[in-house]
């Protein structure tokens, strides 16, 4: 009993949150989502992530570990993801890039940091920040059919990652006074991402719910077990392998649907899998945590 209510104080807020998003949407109220998903990428996620990784009390080494260790598993994801669309005869185009990144800002930050603490959202940053840059490189070029995989260097994410890092390894911290603006600045990212999130999947308009929940099954078993199997083969530490479990078991990311929508694949199938895979999340996610804390 004492589990299952930790477990439900972890899950209420990112419960409560989304759906203030979803209810907005729903009452008719005006969310401008491109404008507020630009604000948060752009101005709030990178102070997020430089500052978290800069205060962090955590082993570099063990963040590094933890970075090849994400990057690893993207790959091996990558490679048998693709092994299964082609199997299912399905188009890479439209569903390879939602089959292999999660949603690890919007749902598994906020997961990371109420379950593990300051800890495990450090460690969560780094998954999130391995993500980010596999997304806008390889997702970009996947659902687009080309461009330049060098797109990730122009995003403030990546920048914010890189110097977080940098300044972790080298001991620097910033001044205190910009270091409270930046932590201030970050702040706004979490309750911002999580609303957004509500508000999309009140957007999102399902189409062929059936074989969206098959796929978002066998996904969640192919992610979890990739997730475990890396894990334990670099040893990570408990508060690493949880994260790195919680963090690739999340819910297809909603981005996944905006680039469907703007390079032109086919975003009703994509909707189906985010609302399908974040329905499943209700009931895997606190399963999940469950197992890890």
């Amino acid at each position: 009993m004492a589990l299952l209510f930790t477990v439900l104080e972890i899950v209420a807020p990112v419960a409560i949150l989304g759906a203030v998003g979803f209810i907005w949407v729903r009452a008719g109220f005006e969310y401008r989502l491109e404008f507020i998903t630009r604000l948060s990428m752009t101005l709030a996620v990178p102070p997020l992530m430089f500052t978290s990784l800069m205060k962090s009390e955590i082993d570099p080494a063990a963040l590094g570990a933890l970075t090849v260790a994400s990057a690893l598993t993207y790959a091996v994801l990558s490679l048998v993801f693709w092994i299964v669309v082609r199997s299912l005869g399905l188009s890479p185009r439209t569903y390879l890039a939602p089959l292999i990144f999660g949603n690890t800002g919007n749902v598994g930050l906020p997961l990371s940091l109420f379950a593990f603490g300051n800890a495990g959202f450090a460690y969560a940053v780094v998954i999130f920040s391995v993500m980010a840059i596999f997304s806008f490189t390889i997702g970009v070029w996947l659902v687009s059919g080309g461009g330049s995989p060098l797109r990730a260097l122009k995003e403030p994410v990546t920048w914010g990652t890189l110097l977080g890092a940098l300044f972790l390894w080298q001991g620097w911290h910033t001044p205190v006074w910009l270091t409270n603006a930046l932590v201030l600045l970050g702040q706004i990212s979490i309750p911002l991402m999580l609303i957004t999130l509500g508000v999309a999947v009140a957007r999102l308009s399902a189409g062929h719910l059936g074989k969206a929940f098959a796929l978002s099954i066998l996904r969640l078993a192919i992610c979890a077990s990739i997730a475990i199997g890396i894990g334990l083969w670099f040893d990570l530490d408990r508060v690493a392998f949880s994260i790195l479990v919680l963090q690739i078991s999340t819910p297809v990311a909603v981005t996944s649907y905006m680039l469907a929508e703007k390079y032109g694949a086919d975003s009703d199938a994509v909707a189906s899998l985010v609302i399908a895979s974040t329905l499943l999340s209700v009931l895997s996610l606190p399963i999940t945590l469950g197992f890890l804390i």
